[in-house]
């Protein structure tokens, strides 16, 4: 048995190879393929999982995903290809003809003239099963195979074509990509519960601290945004931040990337506006565009509506109110709220939903925030007696806060007297 399998792969080789004068093959990716213009039966290579197996009479169809896009590539071969080692799972380089397609399902095929093996997958005790949807529970149990899975290749997709429009927004717009630091020693204004780094040799001994002080996992890269803005006139980063917050909802997660920016020289609420709404529209736009199917695909299994209510924001202008109009909006509801709308006290998640939705289903921009709920650097308005400071919370469909800012406080004799009130005029002059 092992001579003849051994004899029909040599058959295989040999029956297939190209000829001499044939130039060699362009490695594609599936999206690539797929998206091939003209496929007058130039030769290509591709490389993937096989998604499914179909073996017919005289004709042996696989379905071929790379990860580089929801829809597969078929294969067309002869049935000589077929074999035990062709199953769903396993990994392959294909090397063939694109040519068109007869079929109305797909554009274009690959006429197969080699298939090689690279990888041999047990499907009956492969975890995931052709056409079977898995409750995502289920895909938690193998996370060195989930992303294979349909709904976890689009999110994870969509989520790279958004950082990279991210970062393409930033650039075109002239900021300067900076890497603050993970470990750090700061608390960044007390923003959360810190994860301290410790080496794993010192656990035993807490008093010895690696680097002379206490350093922790980052909650925020501001502080170091702010020391380079004095150098740079627009900086911007994009990395993880870590909060030791014991809680199991969506809205408290462990570790998450966040996006901060700072703009020096900037002197309306207005401008800075402007860049959050830029980088909210052209993220969702470039997303929406070049990525329709996994869009789409989020859109029917994971959240119905989101694609839709997507295309209305990216249709109208962001609308501004102020705090004060909030909470006067607040009060006038019908619904009753589980934290009583006042004024001077913080807006909560209930709130601002509440507030996107009597707009219209449209981001909100809430400008203009007592000054007793906001840090001591956001530039005082001098609107007494209200007493509000220049800061700006977008509002968005769905999930409420999404994005905060604010004019920097640059007058020095204010921020004296806001580090007196605060209590921390002793650590400042240290």
């Amino acid at each position: 048995m092992f001579g003849a399998r051994c004899l029909l792969r040599a058959l295989r080789s040999c029956s297939s190879a190209p000829c001499p004068g044939h130039k060699p093959s362009a490695k594609l990716s599936v999206r690539d393929a797929l998206g091939a213009q003209n496929a007058s039966g130039e030769r290509v290579k591709v490389q993937g999982w096989i998604r499914s197996v179909r073996s017919q009479k005289e004709v042996l169809f696989l379905h071929v995903n790379d990860g580089s896009s929801l829809e597969s590539l078929q294969v067309v071969a002869d049935s000589s290809f077929d074999s035990r080692e062709l199953a769903f799972g396993s990994s392959v380089e294909v090397q063939g003809q694109l040519v068109k397609s007869l079929s109305k399902r797909q554009n274009v095929e690959l006429k197969a003239e080699k298939i090689e093996v690279v990888g041999n997958c047990d499907a009956k005790a492969f975890p995931f099963k052709y056409k079977e949807r898995h409750p995502l529970e289920y895909l938690r149990q193998y996370p060195h195979l989930r992303c294979r899975t349909n709904v976890l290749g689009s999110i994870l997709r969509v989520r790279s074509e958004a950082t990279a429009a991210i970062h393409s927004f930033f650039k075109d717009s002239g900021f300067v990509h900076i890497h603050t630091p993970v470990i750090t020693s700061n608390d960044c204004e007390g923003a959360g519960e810190l994860f301290q780094v410790t080496p794993s040799s010192k656990i035993k001994v807490p008093e010895e601290n690696f680097f002379n002080v206490p350093v922790f996992l980052t909650v925020s890269g501001q502080l170091h945004l702010e020391v380079m803005s004095g150098a740079f006139t627009q900086v911007f980063t994009f990395g993880p931040t870590f909060r030791a917050e014991n809680s199991q909802s969506r809205r408290h997660l462990a570790e998450f990337y966040m996006v901060e920016a700072e703009i020096s020289f900037l002197e309306s609420l207005q401008d800075l506006m402007q860049v959050m709404e830029g980088l909210f529209k052209t993220t969702t736009m470039t997303v929406l565009s070049n990525c329709p199917e996994d869009v789409e695909l989020c859109h029917k299994f994971i959240a119905p509506g989101q694609k839709d209510r997507l295309e209305h924001m990216l249709k109208n202008n962001f609308l501004i109110i102020s705090y004060t109009e909030a909470v006067e909006i607040l009060k006038q509801a019908s619904q009753n709220f589980t934290f009583t709308p006042e004024w001077g006290a913080d807006l909560h998640t209930e709130h601002e939903k509440y507030l996107v939705k009597h707009c219209g289903d449209t981001p909100v921009f809430v400008i203009n925030y007592p000054l007793a709920l906001k840090p001591f650097y956001m530039r005082d308005n001098e609107d007494s007696p209200q007493h509000t400071v220049a800061a700006v919370d977008l509002l968005v469909p769905g999930v409420g806060e999404l994005v905060g800012g604010s004019l920097r406080e640059e007058r020095y004799h204010f921020l004296e007297q806001r580090l007196a009130r605060s209590g921390l005029t002793e650590a400042y002059q240290c």
